[in-house]
């Protein structure tokens, strides 16, 4: 970004709008909020074949069922730590390239906290329930909610507010409330597991395909918000 000084002939007014101006312009261009979608939408779309085949699923004689989703563990938290490190580093970079300064920092540390936070639920429910039988009954709404909110998904969608908030980007904050809904309310919660094995884990790996678009969307429609403004 190129800077030159402008005559505001003394008037205060057209002095004060030309600083919200420049503001405006030093915002805008520090953000790069099209790559960390792009960067978070392939973290959960690569995450798919790790937590379907990652899965066990053992059914019994008697027709009940038990899964493990281990492969969520074995993936999800240094994909998400390495993805946070490449948007906080890309930021960096293209704000050192127009001569400015970030402040993603806080970000990624509330990316880096938010990881922390679902791998240790994660654990503690790997721990005590080491296999997860098959509900014959539809779960409580409230249950599937918090099972929800926990999934790494909704942590990206939480640290995004933290980053549209940095920014002052109410596009990225509306785009961050319309995903979160999606993620907690719109996605169809499970009335019933369907067959096993593959009905298990197509179960619950829709969801995930589906936020993993939104996110994939997201980022293309901030790209090209992005070019226009240029």
């Amino acid at each position: 970004m190129t800077t030159a000084s402008v005559s505001a002939d003394g008037d205060p007014r057209r002095l004060l709008s030309d600083v919200r101006a420049l503001t405006r312009q030093v915002r805008l261009d520090q953000r790069v909020t099209w790559l960390a979608l792009l960067v978070l939408a392939t973290v959960t779309l690569v995450g798919i074949p790790f937590d379907w085949y990652g899965m066990s699923v053992r059914c019994l004689p008697d027709g009940s069922c038990e899964f493990s989703r281990r492969g969520v563990l074995y993936y999800w938290p240094a994909a998400l730590l390495l993805a946070y490190t490449t948007i906080a580093v890309c930021y960096v970079r293209a704000a050192r390239a127009r001569g400015l300064g970030s402040r993603v920092l806080p970000y990624a540390i509330t990316g880096a906290v938010t990881t922390v936070v679902f791998t240790a639920a994660w654990v503690a429910a790997a721990l005590y329930f080491p296999s997860h039988p098959l509900p014959q009954q539809p779960l409580p709404y409230w249950w599937l909610l918090l099972d929800r909110l926990l999934t790494p998904w909704s942590m990206i969608g939480i640290a995004l507010l933290v980053l549209a908030r940095l920014e002052r980007n109410l596009a990225l904050g509306l785009f961050t409330v319309g995903y979160l809904a999606t993620v907690l309310l719109v996605l169809p919660m499970n009335d019933g597991w369907g067959p096993p094995h593959w009905g298990i884990r197509a179960g619950l790996a829709v969801p995930q395909l589906v936020t993993g678009v939104v996110l994939l969307l997201g980022a293309v429609g901030f790209a090209a918000a992005r070019r226009r403004h240029r």
